[in-house]
């Protein structure tokens, strides 16, 4: 690297630092003169920085917005802060950054060095969460990040993986996409050896390797990675319709009740019907047992019957034989 590429990458980091720098500052901070400072200043704009000059004798600079993102450039500490901050964010940490974090997790650890890696490595696995491990199934962050590269780079990758009853196999695919609901991800790829579109559980899935193979981009059957991977669970399973007339207005049963505004319909001021789906019973029943709100079944007979047997079980454990 030339002195002048190396000085300029210095003073972008500086402008990073700090909302406006004098030009006699940043011509002491890297040892040149201020009219250097002026032709570095003009060399990044001509790179579309977007620096900002200030009035004045001295005048000042700074950073501003601008069309795109300018690249960052990370002390050690940085990158290992960001690094941890977007592990925890592809985890489900922040609702609905899931997806975005794992993307931007693949391009940081694609260029962390061993030194920063190793420190990432050694916080995660000596931390422990107050509120205890997360809610359903755990999903190794560096599977998400090799995922997320191959199919980022159209690159195939090999991976075991584990169907829903332990039965293990090789698996050989075409990565797509990356679909996380909740605390569960799902893998939308082609299956090279079966010649067919498939979704993957990620934390089934076991020792993934990038073959080194790249593929050309294929098209999904569905519009979307979401809607392919919630017809393929769809197909898996029998989905129950559960219908439920709640004596509460749809206001506030969306208030006690985590459900889509297309599931609940108000019948008037004081009553509103909740039409939902569920792959399961049993849990819906375990669900709505906690909506301390009135209601009543209207749809499928069956759930009236997994109710009877909920409430049975808790008065037994309650000790109640009444």
């Amino acid at each position: 690297m030339t002195d002048t590429a190396a000085r300029l990458l210095q003073l972008l980091a500086l402008l990073q630092t700090r909302r406006e720098w004098t030009g006699p500052e940043l011509a002491r901070r890297l040892g040149v003169s201020v009219r250097t400072v002026r032709r570095d200043i003009e060399r990044l704009r001509e790179l579309d920085y977007p620096v900002y000059s200030g009035l004045g004798a001295v005048g000042g600079y700074r950073l501003a917005s601008g069309a795109a993102l300018p690249p960052l450039l990370l002390d050690d500490e940085e990158a290992v802060a960001i690094t941890l901050g977007l592990r925890h964010a592809a985890l489900g940490g922040v609702a609905g950054s899931e997806e975005s974090a794992a993307r931007a997790l693949v391009k940081l650890q694609q260029v962390l060095p061993d030194r920063l890696r190793r420190r990432v490595d050694a916080v995660q696995t000596s931390t422990v969460d107050l509120a205890g491990p997360p809610a359903g199934p755990w999903v190794d962050p560096e599977t998400l990040v090799t995922l997320a590269a191959g199919a980022r780079d159209h690159e195939r990758i090999r991976f075991s993986y584990r169907d829903k009853d332990d039965a293990e196999s090789r698996r050989l695919v075409e990565p797509h996409s990356l679909v996380s609901a909740g605390r569960r991800w799902y893998l939308a790829a082609w299956d090279v050896d079966r010649a067919d579109w498939r979704t993957f559980r990620v934390d089934r899935i076991g020792s993934p390797l990038p073959i080194g193979v790249r593929c050309p981009p294929r098209e999904l059957p569905d519009a979307d990675p979401a809607a392919f991977v919630t017809r393929s669970l769809a197909l898996a399973r029998p989905i129950q319709h559960v219908e439920i007339l709640v004596h509460a207005s749809a206001a506030e049963l969306a208030d006690r009740f985590r459900v889509r505004t297309a599931e609940v319909h108000a019948l008037d001021e004081h009553t509103c019907l909740l039409r939902t789906t569920a792959d399961s019973l049993e849990w819906t029943a375990l669900r709505i047992a906690h909506l301390d709100l009135p209601f009543e079944i209207r749809d499928p007979p069956e759930m009236a019957a997994h109710l009877r047997t909920l409430a049975a079980e808790l008065l037994r454990a309650a000790g109640d034989s009444t």
